[in-house]
């Protein structure tokens, strides 16, 4: 023998032997169904798999894989009562009526895509699991007005009409989110090969409920209670599945979610929590709930209403690139970013808004131990919000480190951040002092 291979983590095997007449001849050392089964994995899986996708990439798949189909037959059972709706078999109906119908549905789609894309498209990159699950119960509230529709025949347009935004609203939530998530998976900046395997395993389950939709429909034609009945079987099991598939997915950055877990965690036990920890915590089906809300990025107009408080924040904050303020009667903890704030500058304001959440959050229980917490929770009951932020700020400068190593100990990135902050900067003199140029 010369020498032997292998293909990746596969079972293929190969060696190569010297013959007499000095001939390379190749022997396939690998099992029998070997063949098959690489047949498979090629086509439909990333090359290099498992090594070049994260370690949640299978069962996220299979997950993906059920609710698809699921998906794809309540897809046919509304296809079906829109053809009915439109005037399909109706001797009474007009060709012309149908267009418009159509037309007027693809229409509201189209500019509910624009609007709901300009409102949320930062905060898909920010809560990819949250709004993934979200486009897919949109998606099943689409379908069952879709057939619905043909039983009001007075309303059938504008319920089709709403359908469509629904639907529409689905296809960027959907979209963007796959995108967040094969960027997650995907580990030899290969996204492009992942979406394009995740497409052909899309494609295939497509085809397998297609051919199960050409045995559903002669059956279920003319029969509500069955098509009812098909429908909320397929619609739980595509709910479940999709519920398993985003919860399955285990996220290394950081955004405000998993942030808040982990300092509240931290500052409870000052232990850093494991990656699949706070993934399996972080909630999918609503926004975190904080006492306090955290914005991040926001105009000083909107914080600020007199001159002397901005100062006074200025002063405190002269040797940082951001200002933070506490407003007790809005519940809002406010930053302020300068043009020359970093992520690290994001990361340590949004771990000491945390730390003011979790003090007030904890006010009247036992569980501030430390001086420094002590101060923060003693002038936020009296309301002196101004002391608070300064407790919390030399809180954070001396914890922050610390929370950092914790961090890089369990597996957490801390570049890049997806902590959502808005566009807003601001710019303040070092004195605490606009600079003259300025003003």
């Amino acid at each position: 023998m010369v020498c032997k291979e292998v293909y990746g983590s596969t079972n293929v095997l190969k060696k190569y032997v010297k013959t007499e007449k000095d001939k390379l001849k190749t022997v396939d050392l690998s099992p029998k169904w070997t063949s098959l089964s690489q047949f498979f994995t090629v086509v439909f899986l990333p090359q290099g798999y498992p090594e070049s996708v994260s370690s949640d990439y299978l069962q996220y798949q299979i997950w993906d894989t059920i609710q698809a189909f699921a998906s794809s037959i309540t897809g046919t059972l509304a296809a079906q009562a829109l053809l009915k709706g439109v005037g399909v078999g109706d001797e009474s109906a007009t060709v012309m009526a149908a267009t418009l119908t159509w037309i007027l549905k693809d229409g509201t789609g189209m500019i509910g895509r624009i609007l709901f894309a300009w409102i949320q498209g930062t905060n898909l990159d920010c809560d990819a699991k949250r709004w993934r699950l979200f486009a897919d119960i949109l998606n099943d509230m689409a379908i069952f007005m879709e057939i619905l529709a043909p039983y009001f025949k007075a309303y059938f347009t504008p319920i089709v009409c709403t359908a469509g935004v629904c639907k529409s609203i689905v296809g960027v939530a959907g979209g963007a989110t796959r995108a967040a998530l094969t960027q997650h998976q995907a580990r030899r900046n290969n996204m492009a090969d992942v979406s394009a395997k995740d497409g052909s395993q899309e494609t295939l389950v497509n085809l397998a409920a297609l051919v199960c939709s050409l045995t559903l429909v002669p059956l279920v034609t003319g029969k509500d209670v069955l098509i009812w009945s098909l429908f909320l079987l397929f619609t739980l099991l595509h709910l479940f599945a999709n519920y398993s598939a985003v919860t399955s997915v285990v996220m290394e950055t950081l955004n405000q979610a998993r942030l808040h877990i982990l300092v509240h965690h931290y500052l409870q036990t000052g232990e850093v929590l494991s990656l699949q920890e706070v993934n399996y915590k972080e909630p999918v089906l609503w926004k975190t709930r904080r006492k306090l809300n955290v914005h991040l990025g926001t105009s000083i107009g909107k914080v600020f209403s007199r001159a002397s408080v901005l100062e006074e924040s200025i002063a405190l904050y002269k040797d940082s690139n951001y200002l933070l303020d506490i407003n007790l009667q809005t519940g809002c903890v406010s930053i302020i970013l300068s043009p020359l704030s970093t992520t690290m500058d994001h990361l340590t304001s949004c771990f000491q808004a945390e730390v003011i959440d979790y003090v007030y959050d904890n006010m009247y229980k036992p569980t501030a131990k430390s001086e420094d917490l002590g101060n923060i929770r003693s002038a936020l009951n009296e309301g002196d919000t101004l002391s608070a932020t300064a407790a919390s700020y030399n809180y954070a400068a001396v914890h922050l480190e610390k929370f950092q190593r914790g961090l890089t100990e369990k597996g957490w990135l801390c570049e890049p951040l997806l902590l959502g902050p808005d566009e807003w900067r601001a710019e303040w003199g070092s004195a605490g002092t606009l600079d003259k140029k300025d003003v």
